[in-house]
């Protein structure tokens, strides 16, 4: 995969981290424009939420609330950076990279949270505990980030099944987004700005890896090898070694895998090799002879 069709496929998360980006610089300003109120959706959302509270769900809610903070994003991006790399150096880099990406996100997001410094709801409707100002969501941004970057690792890595263990991933990103207006800790719109914060921040991290380590984007797109078996031209049975691409690796298949060569095989004119040795018909330079090949 050359550099060329490396840089023509980090386009389309080029594109989509603008469209995020303008999306969020949109919301930013009518929440500034409204002087950090409630927009579209928020006061319905969070009164819906008020009459619907049993002590089960709202258990529940924390519960899932949680895994969106602290020691659980890092731990599940450790476990990505481990999948991902193929061997001890490569999961270290890979994990190393998450981590990295999740706490530049993080830092970002926060300096955005100060600037805005819009209020959250109030706190007789908290159901958990909360800090700092109120948008964008860091629950929501760190659940939507690490969802992102693992769901990506799967998609890549998982010898099967990747669909529907992305999806479950994914799920699990916006359901704590939601359980933050569940509990009454944070405005829909807030939440809506993790989502858009985490989108612009994976886009623009794709971007960057892609057009500063294009090799490292190249092994991403690769992914199992499976992509590069195609680079081979079709073989054709008959004596011979055999070239077979796996995890960016070249291995010899030997001869003696495919057993005796069929008829078709034959050259032309050749009706057999052994018959041609055993007549003796021609008399080829050893570096010519096709029995040697």
């Amino acid at each position: 995969m050359n550099r060329d069709h490396v840089a023509a496929r980090a386009g389309s998360p080029a594109l989509g981290s603008l469209v995020a980006f303008v999306l969020l610089a949109v919301l930013a300003g009518t929440v500034v424009a409204q002087g950090g109120g409630t927009l579209f959706g928020d006061r319905e959302l969070l009164d819906w939420s008020l009459a619907h509270r049993p002590d089960l769900v709202v258990t529940l809610a924390r519960a899932v609330t949680h895994t969106g903070t602290g020691f659980v994003p890092y731990a599940l991006l450790a476990l990505a950076g481990f999948l991902l790399g193929q061997n001890a150096r490569q999961r270290i880099q890979a994990a190393a990279a998450g981590l990295v990406c999740l706490v530049a996100a993080q830092a970002v997001r926060f300096s955005v949270m100060a600037l805005l410094s819009r209020p959250r709801p109030d706190t007789a409707h908290w159901a958990t505990d909360a800090g700092h100002w109120s948008f964008p969501s860091g629950h929501t941004t760190t659940s939507a980030v690490t969802a992102g970057l693992l769901a990506l690792t799967v998609w890549i890595r998982a010898p099967r099944g990747r669909l529907p263990i992305a999806a479950a991933v994914g799920c699990w990103g916006v359901l704590v987004g939601l359980t933050r207006v569940y509990l009454g800790v944070h405005w829909f719109s807030d939440v809506v700005g993790g989502w858009l914060f985490a989108l612009w921040w994976l886009g623009l991290t794709a971007y960057g890896v892609a057009r500063f380590a294009p090799d490292a984007w190249a092994d991403l797109l690769r992914g199992d090898g499976n992509g590069a078996r195609g680079m081979l031209s079709r073989r054709i049975p008959g004596p011979g070694s055999t070239a077979e691409f796996a995890r960016g690796k070249v291995g010899i298949t030997p001869e003696s895998h495919y057993g005796v060569p069929p008829t078709s095989a034959a050259l032309p004119g050749v009706d057999c090799h052994d018959r041609a040795a055993e007549a003796d018909r021609f008399a080829l330079p050893p570096e010519r002879d096709i029995s040697q090949r």
